[in-house]
Formats: C-alpha cells, sequence, structure tokens
C-alpha cells in the first residue's frame, strides 16, 4: 500500500478513474442528445459554445487530477509531465476556474435578461476571458515561485490562498443567482440553477477537506490514499451536476420543442403557452384573397399565410414570413407579463436577428443595432421597425411573384370550394331551422317525458 500510495496504481484509484470515465461519457451523451436524437440544429453563438467549453473544462479537470495526483504509475522524467502543467494550468484556468466561469456567464446573462431586461452589456468571449484572469495571474505566479514538490504537493502557505480563489468563484455564482431569485421563469433555470449549485457545494465542500488532507498529510499512506479517491469522485459528481444546470436557454427546453410526442410544443410560442401561437383569424377564408388588399391586413389570414409561407419557403426566402409569424405571437403576450415577453423577445434576436443566425433577416444595420442595444427587452416596439423594413422588401419582390405562382392558384381553388361549401351548409341550416319551427309542442315527441311504464299502457 505505501508504494502505491507514493506511485499510484491503487485498486481504489482505478475505481476512481472508472467513474470518472463513466461521468466524462454521461456528459457528452448530454451534450449531443439533442443534436443526434431530437434532431436540434446547433444553435450558434454563446448558445453552443459555451456548452462545448463547459464539456472541454470538465475533461481537463478530471485529467489534471489523473496526471497531477499520480493515480497511474509513471515517471516524471518528460516536460509534458510536468506539475505545474497538470495541478496549475490544467486544473486551474483551464479545468475548474473555466467551468465555474461557464456558469457565472450564465448566471450575468439571466440577471441581465431577467432583471435588468436587456442583453448583457458585455459578450460571452469577452466576458469569460475577463473572469479567468484572476486564475491566469495566480498560475502565472505559482509557476514562478515554483513552491510544488515532486508529488506536486505544496506548503501550507498556498494552500489558504488557492482555496480562497475557489471560494470567490462560488460566491459571485451565488451571488448572480441571488439576484435573480424572485424572477418566476417559464422554464425551470433557476429551479436547476439553485439545484445544481446546492450538489455543487456540498462536492466543492468535500473536495476542499480532501485536497487540505492530501497537502498536509504526504506521509501517511491511508490519508493519501483516500483523499484522492474522495477529490477524483467529488470532481465527478461536481462536472455532472454544473452540466445539469440549464443555460440561459435551457437544453430542457429545446429538446421538449422537437420531441415527437409533443407535437404542442414545435414552436417557442406553443412552449411559452401563447394562446393560438398561429396569430391567424379563426374564419377561414371563404373567398380568394384579392391582390388589391394590403398585405400586412391578407397576411392575419390563416389560409393565405399558410400559403404565401409555403411560396416563400420554396424561393429560399421565408424568413420574413417566419420572422413577421414569431412577431405577431409576442404581440400576443399581454404587456405586463414581462417574463414571457422576454422569452420570446430573446428566441426571435437569436434566431432572426443575431449576426449568422440560423434565420438572419435582411434588416439595415441601424434597425439591428437598435434591437441589439435594446434597454427593454419587453417593449412593445421592440421589432416594430423591422417589421415595417421586411414588409416593404416583401411588397417588392415575393408578393408580386406570389399572386402569378401555382401556391395562390391552389389556394384560389380551395377558397372557391369552401365557399360553395359554406354556401350549402348555411341552405341546409336554414331548411332544418323551418323544419323545426312548423313543430308543434303538441307534436313534438321529445318534448313529453317517456317511461316504460307509458310506453306499456298506451301499448295496452
Amino acid at each position: 500500500m505505501v508504494s502505491c500510495a507514493v506511485e499510484g496504481g491503487c485498486p481504489s484509484d482505478y475505481v476512481a478513474i472508472s467513474i470518472s470515465i463513466l461521468s466524462i461519457i454521461l456528459l457528452l451523451a448530454k451534450a449531443v442528445a439533442p443534436y443526434l436524437i431530437h434532431k436540434i440544429p446547433r444553435p450558434k453563438g454563446s448558445s453552443f459554445w459555451l456548452v462545448a467549453i463547459q464539456v472541454l473544462a470538465s475533461f481537463n479537470l478530471l485529467l489534471s487530477l489523473v496526471m497531477a495526483l499520480k493515480f497511474l504509475k509513471f515517471k516524471r522524467s518528460h516536460w509534458w509531465s510536468s506539475c505545474y502543467i497538470w495541478a496549475v494550468w490544467l486544473e486551474g484556468p483551464l479545468g475548474f476556474g473555466l467551468l465555474l466561469g461557464c456558469r457565472i456567464v450564465q448566471g450575468f446573462q439571466l440577471y441581465n435578461i431577467f432583471v435588468k431586461r436587456r442583453l448583457a452589456p458585455i459578450r460571452s468571449y469577452i466576458f469569460l476571458p475577463l473572469i479567468l484572469l484572476p486564475w491566469i495571474a495566480g498560475s502565472i505566479f505559482i509557476h514562478l515561485k515554483k513552491p510544488l514538490n515532486y508529488r506536486c504537493h505544496m506548503g501550507t502557505q498556498w494552500i489558504i490562498p488557492v482555496i480562497c480563489l475557489h471560494a470567490l468563484y462560488i460566491a459571485a455564482l451565488v451571488g448572480f443567482t441571488g439576484a435573480i431569485q424572485h424572477v418566476e421563469f417559464r422554464f425551470h433555470e433557476l429551479k436547476d440553477l439553485w439545484r445544481g449549485i446546492l450538489v455543487s457545494v456540498c462536492s466543492i465542500g468535500i473536495w476542499v477537506v480532501a485536497y487540505i488532507l492530501n497537502e498536509e498529510h504526504e506521509d501517511i499512506s491511508w490519508v493519501q490514499i483516500v483523499s484522492r479517491f474522495l477529490l477524483l469522485v467529488t470532481t465527478s459528481i461536481l462536472v455532472l451536476a454544473f452540466f445539469s444546470m440549464s443555460l440561459s436557454q435551457p437544453l430542457i427546453s429545446l429538446m421538449s420543442l422537437r420531441k415527437k410526442d409533443h407535437p404542442e410544443y414545435k414552436t417557442m410560442g406553443r412552449a411559452l403557452g401563447i394562446p393560438d401561437s398561429g396569430l391567424l383569424l379563426q374564419e377561414e377564408l371563404t373567398q380568394f384573397a384579392n391582390p388589391k388588399e394590403p398585405l400586412d391586413k391578407l397576411l392575419l389570414n390563416r389560409k393565405f399565410r399558410q400559403s404565401f409561407l409555403a411560396f416563400a419557403d420554396s424561393c429560399l426566402a421565408g424568413e420574413s414570413v417566419h420572422f413577421y409569424d414569431e412577431v405577431q405571437q409576442l404581440e400576443k403576450v399581454p404587456g405586463n407579463d414581462h417574463v414571457r415577453r422576454i422569452y420570446m423577445a430573446r428566441h426571435i434576436i437569436d434566431k432572426y436577428i443575431a449576426p449568422g443566425a440560423t434565420m438572419e433577416v435582411n434588416i439595415s444595420h441601424r434597425c439591428r443595432q437598435e434591437i441589439l442595444s435594446t434597454l427593454d427587452l419587453a417593449h412593445p416596439d421592440l421589432f416594430k421597425n423591422a417589421v415595417n423594413e421586411l414588409m416593404q422588401l416583401m411588397k417588392m419582390n415575393l408578393v408580386k411573384d406570389y399572386w402569378s405562382s401555382t401556391f395562390f392558384m391552389k389556394l384560389k381553388e380551395e377558397s372557391s370550394i369552401r365557399s360553395v361549401n359554406h354556401e350549402l351548409e348555411e341552405v341546409k341550416g336554414r331548411n332544418f331551422s323551418h323544419r323545426l319551427s312548423s313543430v308543434s309542442c303538441a307534436d313534438d315527441p321529445f318534448h313529453q317525458e317517456h317511461s316504460p311504464n307509458k310506453l306499456d299502457s298506451d301499448l295496452q
């Protein structure tokens, strides 16, 4: 036991490594499941790369512990096995710091979006490196002072600053989360976040105790074996708990939008419970659409909008119509329902407005910047100028071609058929009403109650 405590390779070490490998497999499965199983298109921007960075940071943290604490037997005779690479850089700024940094970015985004009701003033790809600066500075300082021995342990005077740096990041995450605790989210971001923080804090508490024991008692073999086992196992739990916490646009809600057994959640409007998310008139067209009518009035009709949208998609120019449709859904949300309005507005910005969005619409730079720099995501006129620009664009291009397309011809035929059927139903309804009105109460067989005894007496 003494030999494996120093050189690595104890049975408990292999058990801990197996647990860490399993956690990485589960982590990767959770990360790719929405895209492979539920066929969710890969999002652009921070909603994707924050997840990818978190998976990478989790892998770095687990690998650094395995290499730095000698879970495996190997000699530190090469530069790549240096304690400062694994125990300082990969475990610090590229591991724990990066992992906590992603969660702090999430809390920062949620705070700005739902409390300040605006997009975050600092982009995520700028804010995350700023968060890592204390870790980088600390790693440089340790690398220059070289306090680590051949077993990657440091003295007592270094343990307290290192633990304080870990605690600082936990406090920042709890601080941002505490600032948004009064917001009632449509999805369960805050609930999942607090649950993840609770599990993470418990794991980190055990991790800190094991870390101190591992650093302070190098001469006690069983303490070394048990402490490093706890370090790796609690870290495996930590990375899974952190990844289970939803992002600012939760993975759980994204998956629910695409599940085949939940067809009602195929759009964000339905997922948010917006009534009549199509925002279409309840009455069907009884006559074909008039080309002389204004486009905004025609688009209020369900059949016309479906036909026009299908035509626009066939021309690979459906982004404007889809955008108009979702903005109309947003207008269905009451003005005092800020949370749902913010959800829908942020969904529209991510899908249509942000540069490089999956269905980026063709609007002016000034209009785009007005939306991206808004101070109120729940403002009723947030997308008004963008809708006006796109309406003009559709009138100049799509509308003229639509009237001569087969889509309009088909709509015209269907409208004529519905009109005839509607007239026939009205005629039948009038005839039926006339027949009923000619029946007097005495002759009405349904006016009297018929009991079995009454029927028997009548038959006799």
